[in-house]
């Protein structure tokens, strides 16, 4: 449990926080080892960038901020959901901000039910002594079990506190319903370009960022831009440490140009000692005067902001970091859209989302499950030689492992993704499937049931079946429905690939099925 200084209020200590390398009091230098990301964070709602969509005018985000704790209609509790590097912390801290609240935050990753019980309990003395409303900032929800979140259920109902609670895992999944119902649910969107855009731009100018030291190259701004991920956090990081290696360069390369200035100093003076006196002071002055004027044009000029290069942010992040939780919504998301993808005939964009489960290291074993089931869901009958591929890939990653499954993986892929497409079998089978739930089962026909064993031809079985293979083309015309569903047709074949001709061969066999 915290209950630190508060990092976002307009009279914080970080006010006017002088940039790296700049001159500051000793109560300044401690703010200055804070991370560039934390010492840029918004502290009003106005500076929030990328989620117009829960900050305009009378938003409840809006509302829940501004509102006093003295407002009848008091403040609601919200959860925070959003990817990493979108605003959760932030936000968090600028509700806090509202007049006659206390904040205190909880990482779900530390915190248990008697850290909850103690914060309840210290916000029902903040309440009853001195009219404050307790602002609880839960980081993680969704790593609180269900007895951790059902603790919070009485204080957040009767709002002894105000629950700000952030989570990258989808709340539908990760947070109890009586939790979910007592709060309004917050999506927090992934930043855009410009946002990322913006943030770098204020970080160089801003006194809380690089101070206007530093002069951010377009084609590195670009670069982190691209790199980021849609993370604010992430996009920051990468500045301050370019920003780090720029300074060290530009240290670097003064101090070479000094060293060079010395020694060609040394050997003007050297060379002037063979001249007389007066032409040796009047070369001597001429000598510094150029030596003055060397040092001038190679050494950084006073308060010269530095360049931050491409160069510099790719040595900053070498690679870069893909988002992908195999346990969580990115896990999902991403493997939705390579289904999808194949589904939809995009080569491409298939091959894609495969790239992206592989490089994040996702188990190929479960790639290959998805790649087989897609073969008989979506190509079917259209192309039957899809499933065999499909499982011959599945084979061979199971068998040569990885890195070397990519190969069989990316054939199989390709192959589905072009392949024509059928869904006509399965959805027959989900139709017949739900008939037999729904009570239409009927008795199976008595000549289609079992003779072999004694007795059973006394009662009829067997009686009248006619054997197919003694009729022409191998197809005897009988009923082989139950009574309650003669006639029933449950596979429509489709006109696509394969389908075309065996939708033809359908129709013959149901003339000679039924004359």
């Amino acid at each position: 449990m915290t209950n630190g200084p508060d990092l976002f209020s307009s009279d914080g200590p970080d006010q006017g926080l002088p940039g790296p390398g700049v001159g500051g009091s000793s109560a300044d230098s401690g703010r200055a080892l804070d991370p560039l990301a934390v010492r840029m964070r918004p502290r009003t709602i106005a500076e929030v960038v990328g989620q117009d969509h829960l900050t305009f005018p009378g938003s409840p985000l809006v509302q829940l901020v501004e509102a006093s704790g003295g407002d009848r209609a008091g403040a609601s509790s919200v959860i925070l959901w959003g990817p990493p590097g979108v605003g959760k912390t932030t936000l968090a801290h600028v509700i806090s901000h509202a007049p006659g609240r206390t904040f205190v935050e909880l990482s779900a990753i530390t915190a248990g039910v008697k850290d909850v019980r103690q914060v309840i309990e210290n916000a029902r003395r903040e309440r009853d002594m001195y009219q404050r409303t307790t602002v609880l900032f839960l980081d993680e929800i969704h790593r609180f079990s269900k007895a951790q979140q059902d603790a919070l259920l009485p204080a957040v109902e009767n709002r002894l506190v105000v629950l700000v609670a952030a989570t990258t895992e989808n709340p539908s999944f990760s947070v109890i319903s009586p939790l979910l119902s007592r709060s309004l649910l917050l999506t927090l969107r992934p930043l855009d370009d410009a946002a990322i855009a913006d943030l770098l731009d204020r970080a160089v100018v801003s006194e809380r960022g690089l101070a206007g030291q530093f002069e951010l190259e377009p084609a590195a701004k670009d670069f982190i831009v691209r790199i980021a991920g849609a993370d604010a956090r992430r996009s920051l990081t990468i500045l301050e440490a370019a920003a780090g290696i720029a300074a060290a360069q530009a240290e670097f390369a003064e101090a070479v140009a000094s060293d060079d200035s010395a020694v060609d100093s040394d050997d003007d003076t050297d060379a002037d000692e063979d001249i007389g006196a007066d032409e040796d002071i009047e070369d001597s002055t001429e000598s510094e005067d150029s030596a003055d004027t060397d040092d001038s044009e190679t050494s950084p000029a006073e308060g010269r902001a530095i360049l931050i290069t491409e160069a510099a942010c790719a040595e900053a992040s070498s690679e870069t970091v893909l988002r992908y939780d195999k346990n969580g919504d990115q896990h999902y998301d991403v493997v939705s859209a390579f289904i999808k993808s194949i589904r939809g005939s995009d080569v491409d964009a298939a091959l894609h989302y495969l790239a992206r489960m592989i490089v994040a290291g996702e188990d190929p074993r479960f790639i290959a499950r998805r790649v087989v089931i897609s073969a008989a869901e979506d190509i079917g009958m259209a192309d039957p030689q899809a499933l065999p591929i499909a499982v011959a890939a599945s084979t061979a990653v199971q068998n040569i492992g990885m890195p070397e499954g990519r190969i069989p993986l990316a054939e199989a892929v390709t192959y589905l993704a072009m392949a024509p497409k059928s869904n006509a079998s399965y959805r027959a089978l989900d139709a017949a499937i739900a008939d037999v739930k729904n009570g239409f089962s009927g008795q199976v026909p008595t000549h289609l049931r079992d003779a072999h064993y004694p007795g059973a031809k006394e009662l009829g079985h067997g009686e009248g079946y006619k054997y197919s293979h003694d009729h022409p083309h191998g197809v005897a015309a009988q009923e082989y429905l139950p009574e309650t569903l003669r006639g029933k047709r449950y596979y429509e074949p489709t006109g696509n690939g394969m389908e075309r001709s065996l939708g033809e061969r359908l129709e013959m066999l149901q003339r000679l099925l039924r004359p």
